[in-house]
């Protein structure tokens, strides 16, 4: 049972080292040269493919580390069941849906998701300025989702340390 543990620990901190990373990535380099393109069609193509395959493959990583941590906690011996990979799992989890739903009650409401629609909507004239927006509202969601799974990245890594393990 010692090693299912260490094996969930394991995976779950590199997976959520990658959601970090990629979020951090697309914040910081991704996002910030699609206003440098010489058109607002093509900013907006390339914002509509990042968007979709950022969503997937940080739905993967989120739900993979969430998995992991949680079953290493609760696969750990109660002596041993440290509340850290149930904080570090929650606070994964939160990274996702939580950003997107506290954002939307706190800054932007309904009309996040309505602004995005619209832009695909536009066909080929498409506004530089609206581009502009949804990629600077985009990168401020990011950098929020970086926050927190970066907090839980420390915290699962600090855990691990701390275990051992």
């Amino acid at each position: 049972m010692s090693g299912a543990v260490t094996i969930c620990k394991f995976v779950g901190t590199i997976s959520l080292g990658l959601l970090t990373g990629v979020s951090t990535t697309l914040t910081t380099i991704s996002l910030p040269a699609l206003l440098t393109l010489p058109t607002a069609i093509n900013a907006r193509t390339t914002l509509s493919y990042l968007t979709s395959r950022n969503k997937v493959l940080s739905s993967y990583l989120r739900h993979i580390t969430t998995f992991t941590l949680f079953s290493a906690y609760l696969l750990s011996p109660r002596r041993f069941r440290h509340p850290y990979l149930l904080y570090t799992s929650l606070f994964t989890f939160a990274s996702g849906a939580g950003v997107d739903y506290a954002i939307a009650v706190l800054k932007d409401g309904p009309n996040q998701a309505r602004m995005e629609l619209d832009l695909e909507a536009q066909g080929d004239d498409v506004n530089g300025e609206q581009v502009r927006q949804t990629v600077e509202k985009l990168q401020f969601v990011e950098q929020v989702r970086t926050g927190v799974a970066g907090v839980a990245f420390a915290m699962a890594t600090v855990g691990i340390w701390g275990d051992g393990a």
